[in-house]
């Protein structure tokens, strides 16, 4: 294998480290969120278990199998709050609560259903009766439990990226940005890339000097790593850099031009968040 191979072939898994690396670091509310809420789901599972074993003094068997396939249940499902939350972003406040409130039913209906079956399961394996209209019977109770769960569970999510987007006390984001434009490395400061937008597989950096140097990256995971050094999502294909925006021109229906020097980017009215913050 040449030389010329070998870098390739090295540039590639350094690229792929580095997508994983932002795959994570733009995931991690999702991840200590998911971990937050199965942790606290067992800790009142365990609690109920132990309450009916002091309250009926006897054995805890069917009560483990009740108490465990509802947290089973729960943390195969605590992705949905943080899905609703991201495809959400930036929508009006009417389309949010109807989808928050339908994925909540969704919620409640896949939980029962997710126990349901595994009760049947577990039961039948340890050789146990079990009935699954006892759990009908307790609709109502379920229904109810499940909504305040899930709003928990937003609730929780919303926290959480705010928690590890809100830069420490004395820290600075990051100055510089490596941009790997096939086998090479390019390094620019921040305060000169005034714009991202999607090309394909890639994404392009417009820089202020001109340049526009190409990474294998999804603009969504190139997102996540900017927005802490106050770089904003515009358009499906356009990221800004919200400190380099020298003008705004309505284009109609609710959309806008931004300008950033030299570069033009699109400002779709799904965000009007990032319009309103732009204006301010």
């Amino acid at each position: 294998m040449g030389k010329a191979a070998r870098d390739e072939r090295r540039s590639g898994w350094d690229e792929r480290r580095a997508r994983l690396a932002r795959l994570v670091r733009s995931h991690r509310d999702l991840a200590l969120g998911w971990a937050i809420i199965s942790a606290v789901a067992a800790a009142v599972c365990l609690l109920n278990v132990l309450g009916f074993a002091q309250h009926e003094g006897g054995g805890v068997g069917a009560h483990l199998i009740f108490e465990g396939s509802s947290w089973l249940a729960i943390t195969l499902l605590a992705w949905a709050p943080w899905a609703v939350l991201r495809v959400t972003a930036g929508r009006p406040w009417w389309m949010k609560g109807s989808a928050h409130l339908a994925a909540a039913l969704g919620f409640f209906a896949a939980h029962m259903g997710l126990f349901t079956l595994f009760r049947a399961g577990l039961f039948a394996a340890a050789g146990m009766p079990y009935d699954p209209m006892d759990t009908i019977e307790n609709l109502p109770f379920e229904a109810g439990k499940d909504v305040i769960a899930y709003g928990m569970s937003v609730g929780g999510y919303l926290f959480m990226g705010f928690m590890i987007q809100r830069p420490s006390a004395g820290a600075e984001p990051p100055a510089l940005f490596d941009i790997r434009d096939g086998a090479r490395l390019v390094r620019v400061a921040l305060s000169d890339v005034l714009a991202v937008s999607a090309a394909g597989n890639y994404v392009e950096f417009h820089l202020r000097d001109g340049r526009r140097p190409l990474m294998r990256s999804s603009l969504s995971a190139l997102a996540g790593e900017l927005e802490t050094a106050g770089f904003l999502r515009t358009h499906r294909s356009w990221l800004v850099n919200g400190a380099a925006v020298t003008g705004l021109t309505p284009e109609g229906s609710g959309d806008y031009r931004i300008e950033l020097g030299g570069v033009s980017a699109p400002l779709s009215r799904r965000y009007r968040g990032v319009l309103a913050r732009l204006m301010t």
